[in-house]
């Protein structure tokens, strides 16, 4: 190293220990005494000959915690992992990537492509070569799955009106290539605090006319979130069962998941578990409605559901409200934040820690669906979305049942 790139690893390492010192939520990170251990690595970084040396010791640091969500991504990864948003306009489908293939998972009418299409390449870019790069940047950490997720919503994006090429697979497993045109984005522009305006989909429907099923991509928008959900269970209170969808949804206004939840509980006195910071603590309590869903709830969660969706779903879970479906969620229910180092390198910390009311740490190990239901290439092209169709059965059986 230089003795530029030198001062540059030594800040690095300085400035993950000083944002941990202050911002952890523990006075004593991970229980260590955090001074301790910054004298004890502090010097092994001053003597190190490269940038690689400096960031495993960074690491060691990190690993002590044994807490998730604090994680160190190289300046290599970070530049492979660029993958900004073009736009907020609508392919008119929806993508997953399923076992390391990008498959097309929700279709709008009028877009000719097809349930489980494979997508191959957007605008040039290889979809392959994108999902190795983010698999072998988060292939050690929990967040593996909302990274994908994140990583193909960016691909798949566009400005309203503009058109791109795209590669596909088809049933055949044909190489088709279509011109995609970008329309106005599906959901409701949305806004909160800082963040910029944000397309929030909703959406209700029944399934064989006694399910209900409602579906939203974010938390938030906590007016037409309350509007949706009081129009869907006030037409289907003596419905068999409710669907709730929060699949691909990584979460947003912390406090919706209570609200969310209380369509659905008729006793008071409950919450969904509590968020630890170091000087203050947010229960999530739940205010039943006076017209609560009291039928099977089934709740759908994938790897991309996250932070607010694993609130919801973990705290119902341990209620004993409600049944999951789906995948593991993300593991990050932890509010956090990604900082570029001064080495260029990334740096992940969160600032609280949250706790069900079952007592479990979300962070790190996710909702654990009561029942595992993966999607497949061969069910999507046969028009089935497994996850559903497995919730529906559940509730059809909780039928059976109470009519006995």
């Amino acid at each position: 190293m230089s003795p530029e790139e030198h001062k540059r690893q030594l800040d690095s390492f300085d400035h993950v220990w000083q944002t941990i010192h202050d911002k952890h939520w523990e006075i004593k990170p991970g229980g260590l005494d955090w001074d301790t251990v910054r004298a004890e690595l502090r010097p092994k970084a001053e003597k190190a000959d490269t940038s690689a040396e400096v960031r495993d010791i960074i690491r060691d640091m990190l690993k002590r915690l044994k807490q998730s969500h604090f994680h160190l991504i190289s300046a290599e990864a970070m530049g492979a992992l660029n993958d900004p948003f073009a736009g907020d306009g609508d392919p008119g489908f929806q993508a997953q990537v399923i076992q390391s293939e990008a498959l097309v998972t929700k279709v709008q009418p009028g877009t000719p492509v097809k349930l489980g299409w494979k997508v191959l390449s957007v605008n040039g870019t290889e979809i392959a070569q994108r999902i190795a790069a983010v698999e072998a940047a988060y292939a050690h950490t929990t967040e593996l799955g909302l990274r994908l997720h994140q990583m193909i919503q960016a691909r798949l994006s566009g400005e309203p009106g503009s058109a791109t090429n795209m590669d596909f697979q088809d049933e055949a497993n044909r190489k088709v290539t279509l011109k995609i045109q970008f329309r106005k984005p599906a959901g409701k522009l949305a806004a909160f605090g800082n963040l910029p305006p944000t397309p929030v989909l909703m959406e209700s429907s029944k399934i064989g006319n006694n399910v209900g099923y409602v579906r939203f991509s974010l938390f938030l928008d906590p007016v037409r979130l309350g509007q949706t959900f009081s129009q869907a269970i006030e037409s289907c209170l003596k419905c068999d069962g409710f669907i709730v969808d929060v699949r691909g949804n990584p979460g947003g206004i912390g406090i919706l998941a209570s609200g969310v939840a209380s369509w659905f509980v008729d006793q008071p006195g409950k919450k969904l578990g509590a968020m630890y910071m170091r000087d203050s603590t947010l229960n999530f309590v739940v205010n039943p409605r006076p017209q609560a869903f009291q039928g099977p709830l089934a709740i759908l969660v994938d790897e991309a559901s996250a932070s607010t969706s694993e609130i919801f779903a973990g705290g119902l879970q341990d209620m004993h409200r409600a049944r999951t479906f789906g995948s593991k969620t993300a593991a990050a229910a932890l509010p956090s934040v990604l900082e570029r180092l001064p080495n260029g390198d990334g740096f992940q910390y969160a600032i609280a820690n949250y706790i069900s009311e079952g007592g479990a740490a979300l962070e790190g190990k996710g909702v654990q669906p009561d029942q595992p239901v993966q999607m497949t290439r061969s069910t999507l092209l046969a028009g089935h979305d497994a996850v559903v169709d497995a919730a529906v059965r559940w509730i059809q059986t909780k039928k059976r049942s109470s009519v006995r």
